[in-house]
């Protein structure tokens, strides 16, 4: 049985730290261990300033921008801002928020399909779709007709477990809103909001109380997903087993806080507490390469990085099969609180081939010839080194 069909998610999601110049045309290369690829969307968010998270994407220009943590319409530069490259990509501008001179980002990426997109007509809105069914990631933009109950096709060929909406278009009441299957008993009747902290809200004017299928999700009326004339650009996610998951967990108000079993170790983790007004709260391993992660960002504010300390901080583990919570305060457990997370692999636990790939080191002795041999393995089960020794 394959645990998975992704050996390597750095293939598909990618966490990049780097440095602004202040100038334009710096060029961003991703690590050796990224694979080989050209992002498809680029979230960035400066570390050491208070500026705003900025999200780009290969479907749409790359002159315009949307900012997570605002409710602000798309803008844009009437130039190139951000140029995708084929392992990264380059900053065409000396915006603060991506290029500051000195001053420190992050930049997480997913790849789509290449920014090659095609028309989709499965709804009854007619889309343009950019999707990966690899990788369970779908880009899709489509223009609002008002009226609930409309569909629109969104080319994962699986029912999407995470729905983020935007409307393109105006500002005013243009929030993020997100649909995560795990949210409540009856997510298709809830919503939450990417850039502010608000608790689950119920509303049938989102997703018009009907669950998403392996083709279409489903649209109200509100100007929020579905105004008549307006732009909307949508981000699906479904979960893939060994590469990313998309669930839930309760907290239980101790430091010794939940373990979350994910089947892979994360490289990217976003949770929320789903049941109360509280952060949303991004963790990875490029910031925090240990276990134990300090270094916090909010994505639906502005604010810089900040680093925690204490058991009321939501500090957590990243462990080779999941991630354990730490802290006790609401903001990440909660008693008996909610909160959902998505969070994708830096590799699995388990190999397609079944192996187990978090066991780097591997002694074999032999009590007959009282020889012994130590052998070395990565994450992708190649063999790296192997020493023999005899008595």
């Amino acid at each position: 049985m394959a645990y998975t069909t992704i050996d390597d998610g750095s293939e598909y999601f990618h966490t990049q730290l780097y440095t602004g110049n202040g100038s334009s045309g710096h060029s961003i290369t991703n690590n050796a261990n990224a694979g080989d690829y050209k992002p498809d969307w680029l979230w960035i968010k400066p570390r050491s300033a208070s500026d705003n998270h900025v999200v780009f994407d290969s479907s749409r220009t790359s002159n315009k921008r949307l900012k997570v943590n605002s409710s602000d319409a798309e803008d844009s530069d009437g130039t190139a801002q951000v140029t995708f490259e084929s392992n990264g990509f380059d900053l065409d501008t000396t915006d603060p928020n991506f290029n500051g001179n000195g001053t420190t980002y992050v930049a997480w990426q997913w790849k789509a399909n290449g920014g090659t997109t095609s028309s989709n007509s499965s709804g009854s809105i007619t889309s343009t779709v950019q999707a990966n069914t690899t990788a369970g990631f779908s880009i899709v933009t489509y223009t609002g007709n008002g009226t609930a109950g409309a569909t629109i096709g969104h080319g994962l060929g699986a029912v999407p477990h995470v729905i983020i909406v935007k409307n393109r278009s105006k500002g005013t009441d243009g929030d993020w809103n997100v649909f995560h299957h795990k949210n409540t008993s009856e997510p298709e009747t809830d919503f939450l909001v990417l850039n502010n902290t608000d608790a689950t809200s119920d509303a049938s004017n989102r997703w018009n109380d009907t669950t998403p299928t392996s083709s279409v999700f489903t649209v109200g009326s509100t100007l929020r997903v579905n105004e008549d004339g307006d732009n909307y650009i949508a981000y699906l996610f479904c979960e893939k087993q060994g590469y990313s998951k998309f669930a839930s967990y309760k907290g239980n108000g101790s430091e010794n806080g939940s373990y979350i079993y994910t089947g892979f170790k994360p490289a990217w983790i976003l949770y929320k507490g789903s049941t109360l007004a509280e952060n949303y709260i991004m963790n990875d391993t490029k910031r925090d390469p240990h276990n134990l992660t300090f270094h916090r960002l909010d994505a639906e504010r502005n604010i810089a990085e900040t680093t925690n300390t204490g058991s009321t901080n939501p500090i957590i583990d990243i462990l080779s099969n999941g991630f354990k919570i730490r802290g006790s305060g609401n903001v990440n457990n909660g008693s008996g609180e909610t909160y959902i997370y998505m969070a994708f692999a830096e590799h699995p636990f388990v190999s397609s081939e079944g192996v187990p790939v978090t066991a780097r080191w591997l002694l074999v002795i032999n009590v007959k010839t009282e020889s012994a041999i130590v052998s070395k393995w990565n994450y992708q089960t190649t063999l790296l080194s192997q020493c023999q020794w005899e008595t």
